[in-house]
């Protein structure tokens, strides 16, 4: 993106106010770098230990980040418990005390804004729908809510959205079957959820990591209700601006040029391997960890498998919990027998959007976060979907019902106790993924897709434009 050759950095600054967990982390990270490629000063904020974490796992350089300040703030001592593999949900309860730690942002942020204030024209908060405790004393600059979830799973979870007359059928179908999250988040998240939604703050709209070519018709539908909700208000000021994807649009060289999982993908051929993770934030018990093994392995396809030990609110403390992972036992010889065709990477971390950069990788067996849905659906790579909790039920169904680019591992669903995934499961949707024929139609409109996503983003393109306009509402 070409820089603007405005003195706006003289005259507006805009302030990113994340959630502290790495998804949400490095949307706004991402974002940051968008606004601040127009000379805009981007000021990122929040606990030390996670403004460390954002920048350790940033994909670029840190001298790509050379108009975004970072700046840290103390928050008081919270526990930090090891993630529980065994827990009955999936939802990663072990970061909820990091969240309520980070309500005592409340007054050093707003405190921080108000002295930016006096420097700039105009300061623009934008800031993450789950942390509007935080930002709600702010009065002397414009705020924008952040979703960092998809609008096919915020649509899906507002009353009676389906029921909207102007709603595609398709679109209509997907919101219908989507299971709501309400009842099943752990108390303590709720207690976290209600805060925030109590918390009255005047936006001037929402912004989407998300495009009209990924979910136009849950980006319409929005729209029309903000509208509706609204009356008092200009119809011309936008209240949805679609400004994704923020991820990089295409494949990266990697930090280190000895990267072992890109010189292993060199070593393959084009669409013959397949990336497995799920997430930073939920581990598996070692049952499942077996017959994901087993089933990997008898599909008798090239795999990626990064296997780690879930994020704790703190990701700098060491535990007993993350030594006995990195010596947990796959199935006695698995990595001897699959050392040809498969790469385990045990408690490491993966440079994930350029391994969907390459040309080898030609699947991705993921949990439906929204940052690894965009990923995969800007790099071109069809999906086998297991949602484990929040937005990622809705993901999974947008991916595979809604855009077909996708195969479904594991429908998500409520239980006491984790129901184990077998072994011939994995292997059936790996095979379907990568050698079948419905496989390979996945993989051309996967291709296709990620092709209009990033031509969007070229001069002219509809996001690209999208994102101009939204430069030119803040600056204005």
């Amino acid at each position: 993106m070409a820089n603007n050759p405005t003195t706006q950095k003289s005259q507006v600054a805009v302030v990113m106010v994340p959630l502290p967990a790495q998804g949400h982390l490095n949307q706004l990270l991402h974002l940051s770098r968008r606004i601040s490629a127009y000379n805009i000063p981007v000021y990122y904020v929040g606990a030390a230990t996670h403004i460390r974490q954002v920048k350790l796992r940033r994909h670029l350089a840190a001298d790509e980040d050379m108009y975004i300040h970072f700046h840290e703030f103390p928050t008081p001592h919270f526990e930090n418990p090891p993630p529980d593999p065994n827990s009955p949900h999936k939802f990663p309860s072990q970061i909820i005390p990091s969240l309520k730690a980070s309500t005592h942002l409340r007054q050093p942020i707003s405190s921080f804004v108000g002295a930016l204030s006096t420097n700039f024209r105009r300061v623009v908060v934008v800031f993450d729908s789950l942390m509007a405790y935080v930002v709600q004393d702010i009065s002397n600059a414009d705020c924008y809510t952040f979703r960092s979830i998809s609008a096919v799973a915020v649509a899906s979870w507002e009353a009676n959205a389906a029921a909207d007359e102007n709603c595609p059928t398709e679109a209509r179908n997907i919101l219908e079957q989507t299971p709501s999250m309400k009842g099943h988040y752990p108390p303590e998240f709720q207690e976290f959820l209600n805060l925030q939604t109590s918390s009255k703050k005047v936006s001037g709209g929402e912004i989407y990591n998300s495009c009209r070519e990924i979910e136009g018709p849950y980006l319409d539908l929005l729209a029309r209700r903000k509208i509706n909700n609204d009356k008092e208000e200009e119809e011309e000021d936008q209240k949805i601006w679609a400004l994704g994807p923020f991820n990089p649009l295409s494949s990266l060289p990697s930090s280190n040029p000895n990267n072992k999982c890109l010189s292993w993908l060199d070593k393959h051929g084009p669409n013959s391997v397949i990336l497995v993770s799920f997430g930073t934030t939920t581990s598996f018990s070692n049952k499942q960890i077996e017959e994901i093994a087993l089933g990997l392995e008898r599909s008798e396809q090239k795999f990626i498998w990064v296997l780690r030990e879930a994020d704790k609110g703190d990701i700098f403390t060491t535990t007993k919990e993350i030594k006995k992972f990195t010596e947990l036992p796959l199935p006695e010889g698995f990595e001897e027998r699959v050392k040809e065709r498969g790469l385990v990477l045990v408690n490491e971390w993966a440079p994930q959007l350029e391994i969907l950069g390459h040309v080898s990788t030609g699947g991705f067996l993921s949990h439906c976060g929204w940052n690894s849905c965009l990923e995969g659906i800007s790099m071109g790579v069809p999906m086998a979907t297991w949602p484990l909790h929040s937005d990622q039920p809705a993901n999974a169904a947008l991916v595979t019902k809604g855009l077909k680019i996708g195969v479904e591992a594991k429908k998500w669903c409520v239980e006491e106790g984790e129901v184990v995934t077998s072994a011939d499961v994995v292997e059936e949707v790996v095979r379907k993924l990568m050698v079948s024929e419905e496989g390979g139609l996945m993989r051309k409109r996967a291709a296709e897709l990620g092709g209009a996503v990033r031509d969007s983003w070229m001069e002219g393109g509809a996001a690209r434009e999208e994102m101009e306009a939204f430069i030119s509402h803040i600056t204005r």
